[in-house]
């Protein structure tokens, strides 16, 4: 049923919950692919370059160093990551992440995106907003959430 999973990090170790629900789908499932995604939002600013008071900062390179600092993590993970029979893949895409997410799921037919929600609850959900919960409505693909340990449950 799920050929082609997408479990889209954000580099944090909550995010990687995701990783042993991963692998009993990809066991159970007959899943032929799994793409690790991460999503870069770029930073934007008015000018080229911001004074911090000693000289500039250079946007470009505060941009490139995030792609890169994503490339190198999702390497590194696709190298421990091992499942039998299965392709492993990883892509860094630039955008905001439901979006970028929605968007690479529908473009490369995923069939499943699995993905890490923090639990917040109340204000703090409102405040904070959700990631996971923006995937679920943009996203046509099913989206299997996991809950991250120490979840509150509330309204």
């Amino acid at each position: 049923m799920y050929k082609k999973v997408l479990a889209p990090l954000d580099g944090s170790e909550l995010a990687e919950c995701v990783l042993p629900h991963l692998e009993t789908i990809v066991g159970g499932c007959g899943v032929k692919n799994v793409i690790f995604l991460r999503a870069v939002r770029p930073f934007y600013l008015a000018g080229s370059s911001l004074s911090d008071g000693g000289g500039t900062i250079d946007i470009v390179r505060i941009n490139r160093d995030a792609v890169t600092g994503a490339e190198d993590y999702l390497k590194k993970l696709t190298a421990k990551v091992k499942y039998s029979g299965v392709q492993v893949d990883w892509k860094v895409v630039k955008g905001n992440e439901a979006e970028s997410i929605a968007d690479y799921a529908k473009k490369n037919e995923v069939d499943l995106i699995i993905i890490a929600t923090h639990g917040r609850s109340g204000v703090s959900r409102w405040v904070w907003g959700s990631a996971a919960d923006r995937v679920l409505g943009s996203s046509c693909v099913p989206v299997l959430m996991i809950r991250a340990p120490g979840c509150i449950p509330g309204i």
